[in-house]
């Protein structure tokens, strides 16, 4: 159930533009007094709003909880203007240009089925949209993560510059 107010959208929308904000810049960006931005800042890692390890929303707190997979097929000369379309639907996260079945790949998250309908209709109204085709997600076991890669590479031994990479010839 979505309980955040009018501020508390403000201040994830400011750490969304600027996730290294500080206190004292998202105080006097909203006219708030510092304790109330680090009241709320504390509560909104609390109830997991924001995840703990940094300023990530988690969109299904906020009452975005059905989360879809668009794969949409589209005429080639109206590419463009499809993925410029998408960007105006708030719905749509992220648009990926894909090979294999489909052209393009989104990320679309709802309130509800009713939402995703409306969003989805918006995308089939789009000019150069030829059809789509839309799995939901029922649970999520990975969320998108970094922390692995980034481990595996610190962990790495670091190569001299006389060294090459694997498969260059020498």
């Amino acid at each position: 159930m979505n309980t955040l107010d009018p501020l508390d959208l403000k201040i994830l929308l400011e750490l969304i533009k600027d996730p290294r904000i500080q206190i004292a810049e998202l105080s006097e960006g909203l006219g708030i007094a510092r304790n109330t931005a680090q009241s709320r800042l504390k509560r909104l890692r609390r109830t997991g709003v924001l995840q703990a390890a940094g300023r990530e929303v988690d969109l299904e707190k906020v009452g975005y909880d059905v989360v879809a997979f668009v794969t949409i097929e589209v005429t080639h000369r109206e590419l463009d203007g499809v993925i410029g379309a998408l960007r105006l639907i708030p719905q749509v996260l992220e648009v990926h240009e894909i090979s294999g079945r489909g052209d393009l790949w989104c990320r679309v998250v709802a309130t509800d089925t009713h939402n995703l309908q409306s969003a989805l209709r918006s995308v089939l109204r789009t000019k150069g949209v030829i059809r789509t085709e839309t799995v939901l997600a029922l649970h999520t076991h990975i969320p998108y993560r970094t922390e692995p890669l980034i481990g595996r590479m610190a962990a790495a031994p670091t190569r001299s510059k006389n060294e090459q990479s694997p498969g260059a010839e020498a």
